[in-house]
C-alpha cells in the first residue's frame, strides 16, 4: 500500500479496510497503524504478526497481550466476563469481526491426528492472545481476542450423525417463514473478534497455517488440511463507525449500529448459564444461529426519529428519554410485560408496534430472554448492499425460531401497515446457518454420541 495513501485514510477506516482485505501485507500495514494501541516497547519479543521475512518495522517489535490458557473459560461462548462494559453496565462487542465459513475436507470419522492438529491450532490462539479483556472489569478497549468454532448439520452428517438438538438450517428458515434455500452452505464456521484489527488478522493466518509464529508463540497446528475456507466475511461495530463507513449521511454520528440505536441492554439478554446446554450430549456448549441480512437504510431513515424509536423499541417510548442513539436508556431497554400485553392497544393508538416489543413476546414464563446476541449487527457494505452479520447463541435453536417468528407481521391480529410493524420490513435475509458450539475441550472435530 502506498504510504502517502495510508496517511490520507483515517486510522479506523484503514484498519477496517485491512481486515476486509486480509493477508500478510494487510496485516503488516494494519499493525503499523495500530501500534500505539499495543502494549510493550522496543525490547518486546517480536510478535511474529508481521510477515516472517525478517521484518523489523516498529509494529514487529510490539506485542498483543499474551494469553493464559488456564484462565480461558471452559465454554467457547462464555465471553461476557471478557468484554468491555460501558458506563451503564452493558457489555460492548469488539469493533472488528471476521467470520470464516468452512468446508470439511477430513476423514469420516475424523482421525486422532486430524483432531490433534485442529485442537493445537486453537490452543495456539489461546496461548498467543489474551481471552478478550482478560477479565479486566475496568478495560475500555479489548486488546485480546475472542473466538469460537461451530459445526453445522452438514459436518455431522459426514462424520457419523447429526445431534438431535441441532436444527437443520433449511428447517429453521422454513419455520420462520423464509426461503429454505437460503442456507449459508458451510460445514463449520469460525468467528474471530477484537478491538484490534491486526489481532484478528494474525489469528486468521495462524489458524490457516500461514505463519510459523504469532505474538511470539510457535504455531503448533492449523485447520488447513481438514477445514478449507469457503467464504470470508468481515464486519464492524462501535460508536461512530457506521456513520463513518456507510454511505448514509443520516446515521447518527455516535450510533454503534447502522440502524441508529444501541442494543444489548442488560434486561434484553439472558445469562450465559441460560444459553448453555445443561445436560446430555455436548453439555456445557451451546447452539449458534448465524445470519447475514440486508437493510433498506434509505427507507428507514426516511422516517422521523420519533417513528424510528416507536418501531425499534415501542410506540409508548418517549423519544427524548431514548435519546438520539438509545444511550439515555442506560442498561434497560424499557420493554415491560405491560408493553407486550398492550400490543393491540398500541397498534390502534399509534398505528405501529415496536421490534423490541414484539421480540419480547418470545421470552420465557419469567419474562427472561432466551437468545444471547453475540454480534449485535456488525455492519458491512459487502455485496453492494448495506447489511450486517448477526449471530446469537441459545440453549436450543427453538428459542431463535420463536424470537424470529415474533418479528413477523402475520403473528399479530392487528391492523398496522407492514412498514410500521417493527423493523422486519426493512430487513432481507441473504442466508442463515445453524451450528453446535462445543466446549473448548470438545472443539476439535466433534462426533455426536462420543
Amino acid at each position: 500500500m502506498d504510504p502517502d495513501r495510508e496517511r490520507e485514510i483515517p486510522r479506523r477506516q484503514f484498519v477496517r479496510s485491512a481486515v476486509a482485505i486480509g493477508g500478510a501485507t494487510a496485516l503488516s500495514a494494519c499493525l503499523n497503524r495500530e501500534r500505539s494501541m499495543l502494549p510493550g516497547d522496543e525490547t518486546d519479543e517480536p510478535t511474529g504478526s508481521a510477515p516472517e521475512t525478517g521484518n523489523s518495522s516498529p509494529a514487529a517489535s510490539r506485542s498483543f497481550p499474551r494469553g493464559d490458557p488456564s484462565a480461558v473459560p471452559d465454554a467457547q461462548h462464555r465471553w461476557n466476563q471478557y468484554l468491555v462494559v460501558d458506563a451503564a453496565g452493558n457489555t460492548v462487542p469488539p469493533q472488528h469481526q471476521l467470520v470464516l465459513g468452512l468446508s470439511y475436507d477430513g476423514s469420516s470419522p475424523p482421525t486422532a491426528g486430524e483432531r490433534e492438529e485442529v485442537d493445537a491450532a486453537f490452543r495456539t490462539l489461546t496461548e498467543a492472545f489474551q481471552w478478550g479483556t482478560g477479565g479486566d472489569a475496568t478495560a475500555t478497549f479489548n486488546r485480546g481476542l475472542l473466538s469460537l468454532i461451530g459445526y453445522a448439520p452438514s459436518y455431522f452428517e459426514q462424520v457419523g450423525g447429526v445431534p438431535d438438538r441441532l436444527m437443520r438450517p433449511e428447517t429453521m428458515l422454513e419455520r420462520v417463514g423464509e426461503d429454505p434455500s437460503k442456507t449459508d452452505g458451510f460445514d463449520a464456521v469460525v468467528i474471530l473478534t477484537s478491538d484490534i484489527g491486526s489481532a484478528v488478522l494474525a489469528a486468521e493466518q495462524a489458524l490457516l497455517g500461514e505463519r510459523e509464529r504469532v505474538n511470539g508463540v510457535t504455531v503448533e497446528g492449523s485447520i488447513e488440511d481438514v477445514l478449507s475456507v469457503s467464504e470470508r466475511r468481515t464486519g464492524f461495530a462501535g460508536a461512530g463507525l457506521p456513520a463513518d463507513k456507510l454511505d448514509e449521511e443520516r446515521i447518527p454520528e455516535q450510533a454503534p449500529l447502522s440502524m441508529g440505536f444501541k442494543s444489548a441492554f442488560k434486561d434484553s439478554l439472558p445469562s450465559e448459564d441460560g444459553v448453555t446446554i445443561a445436560e446430555g450430549s455436548f453439555a456445557g456448549g451451546t447452539t449458534l444461529a448465524l445470519s447475514r441480512l440486508r437493510i433498506e437504510l434509505d427507507r428507514w431513515y426516511g422516517q422521523s426519529h420519533e417513528e424510528r424509536v416507536g418501531e425499534m423499541f415501542c410506540p409508548a417510548h418517549d423519544p427524548e428519554e431514548v435519546g438520539p442513539v438509545g444511550r439515555n436508556l442506560g442498561d434497560d431497554s424499557g420493554i415491560t410485560e405491560s408493553d407486550v400485553e398492550k400490543i393491540p392497544e398500541h397498534a390502534a393508538e399509534h398505528d405501529r408496534i415496536g421490534h423490541s416489543q414484539k421480540v419480547a413476546t418470545s421470552r420465557d414464563e419469567e419474562f427472561e430472554p432466551r437468545v444471547l446476541r453475540r454480534s449485535e449487527g456488525f455492519a458491512t457494505d459487502a455485496h453492494q448492499h448495506v447489511g450486517f452479520n448477526f449471530s446469537s447463541v441459545q440453549r436450543e435453536l427453538e428459542a431463535f425460531v420463536d424470537a424470529r417468528k415474533a418479528m413477523n407481521v402475520g403473528e399479530y391480529d392487528v391492523d398496522v401497515p407492514r412498514e410500521n410493524h417493527g423493523i422486519v420490513d426493512y430487513l432481507d435475509t441473504v442466508d442463515r446457518g445453524t451450528y453446535l458450539v462445543p466446549t473448548h475441550a470438545d472443539r476439535a472435530l466433534p462426533v455426536a454420541g462420543e
